[in-house]
């Protein structure tokens, strides 16, 4: 009988620490949870910036001027038919200046890509986007295309994606 008086109270402590532990799983799957999705966005932000920065890459390269039989004309007029793509050429970390392109490709890809409503990225700005041509005298073009964007959980956290492809 004496052993009976002191389990007594025991039944309701176990079960206290079993719901205490249960509730630490799953606000530990709530938080992981959280981060899945949090980290789902991002892959799904970079996969746009890259889709982007490849369709303007691909415009260039389709629209760019081959014409001349002379291997020196035509580098030429390669070089400045990309020339028209170039687009705030100055600045670093994802605040551009400079020259803005006349090409209404450029213009439309822009505009396309701040439009977070219709496929563009969320928190981009028309200073946030960059498209460099470095051309060579041997007929080299490297077209550089930096896509910028912050997401609404960091707003103060730049995110960049670099694509760089050789037009000739």
């Amino acid at each position: 009988m004496r052993g009976a008086v002191r389990q007594r109270g025991m039944f309701l402590i176990e079960a206290v620490v079993a719901i205490l532990l249960f509730m630490l799983g799953i606000l530990g799957m709530v938080g992981l949870s959280a981060q899945a999705v949090t980290t789902q966005s991002d892959a799904e932000y970079r996969t746009l910036a890259a889709q982007w920065a490849s369709q303007i890459g691909q415009e260039a390269w389709i629209s760019a001027s081959r014409s001349g039989v002379d291997p020196v004309t035509r580098a030429a007029k390669l070089a400045e038919s990309l020339g028209a793509f170039e687009y705030q050429q100055d600045g670093d970390d994802c605040e551009f200046s400079g020259k803005t392109a006349a090409n209404e490709t450029v213009t439309a890809w822009v505009a396309a890509v701040r439009d977070a409503t219709h496929g563009g990225l969320p928190g981009s700005t028309q200073f946030m986007q960059q498209i460099r041509i470095n051309s060579t005298p041997g007929g080299y073009n490297k077209m550089t295309v930096t896509v910028c964007w912050t997401v609404p959980s960091q707003p103060d956290v730049k995110r960049r994606h670099v694509f760089a492809t050789l037009i000739n």
